[in-house]
């Protein structure tokens, strides 16, 4: 009966106090393996510097086949974690944004190209792009509003807010993420078909005053006029596109060369309102969850096999 009492003591802990004994229990576990952990801390440090040097390797040398894998991984490694830990509200989400996005690579990748097709890719991609970053900065603020107690004076408890905050800016993220990569793609493929755009060599087609070379159709507002839905916007180089479309290219699908001659876009010149600027910003911390997310469970994992094969488990 003694030896039951511990046990019902604990149930009768609060989460805190649970947490706090469990903490105790493993210091105790692990006292006197401070050498063993130091080492493990070593390999962990090794592990990441030599990783960190390969991947950066890797994607000046192979960018496309770098992007590809990364893209891979980064669909498939949230829906292993999805299907083992139950999480069916981020499968469900999952499903239905692969569903509409595999028939939007489908309409970009057919021959011939429809006219309509490039519009309707960068609206698509364009809208998760929003999107995803209207969701980012709300699980954001949750998270503040939490960290800075705003929640008492709702009655909301701290968890449930925080992890309101969690869940909303990983999914802002995560989709976020997902977007461009697949409209990079997309947009290079479809460029490519149409002619006006060559990764490596000259386009296949000469390009018209009055043509966008993003979309392939005709420009009908000009450079000095104010369009009624969009505007058309000039390149330093000369050559004169679609506003959305060009911001979709440049800001979207991650190009920043001009679509005909290659030359390097000005992405500060391209966003005369000072709060578009933070797109740019938000497109980095996008391609540093890209490596969070695609790599560090693989980092990880190599990590744990070198302890196992060392035995310093």
């Amino acid at each position: 009966m003694a030896g039951v009492q511990p046990q019902d003591d604990l149930l009768k802990m609060t989460h805190r106090e649970t947490w706090k004994v469990q903490h105790e229990r493993l210091h105790v576990k692990h006292r006197g393996h401070e050498a063993m952990h130091a080492e493990m801390v070593l390999i962990l440090v090794a592990t990441l510097v030599v990783a960190q040097v390969v991947l950066v390797q890797w994607k000046q040398r192979h960018h496309r086949s770098y992007n590809m894998v990364t893209l891979v991984q980064m669909w498939v490694v949230p829906l292993y974690f999805t299907l083992k830990l139950y999480w069916w509200r981020f499968l469900s989400m999952w499903g239905m944004f692969s569903v509409i996005t595999s028939y939007v690579i489908f309409r970009a990748t057919r021959r011939p190209l429809s006219c309509r097709t490039p519009r309707m890719v960068y609206k698509w991609f364009l809208l998760i792009y929003k999107l995803s970053y209207a969701v980012g900065v709300l699980g954001y603020l949750a998270i503040m509003f939490t960290m800075f107690g705003f929640n008492v004076f709702f009655r909301i408890k701290a968890e449930d807010s925080m992890d309101v905050g969690v869940i909303m800016l990983f999914y802002g993220l995560y989709y976020g993420v997902m977007g461009r990569d697949f409209a990079e793609i997309c947009s290079d493929y479809m460029a490519s078909t149409i002619g006006y755009y060559s990764r490596g060599g000259m386009p296949s087609r000469s390009l018209s005053n009055d043509i966008c070379a993003v979309c392939g159709q005709k420009i009908l507002v000009d450079v000095e006029e104010e369009g009624f839905i969009e505007d058309t916007f000039q390149l330093s180089c000369g050559h004169i596109f679609h506003e959305f479309c060009i911001r979709g290219w440049c800001i979207v699908g991650k190009k920043q060369t001009c679509p005909y001659c290659n030359e390097k876009v000005d992405l500060k010149r391209m966003m005369n309102n000072p709060w578009e600027k933070t797109h740019v910003l938000y497109g980095q911390l996008l391609d540093w969850l890209r490596y969070l997310v695609a790599w560090q469970p693989i980092i990880i994992g190599i990590v744990h096999g070198i302890n196992f094969s060392l035995g310093l488990e």
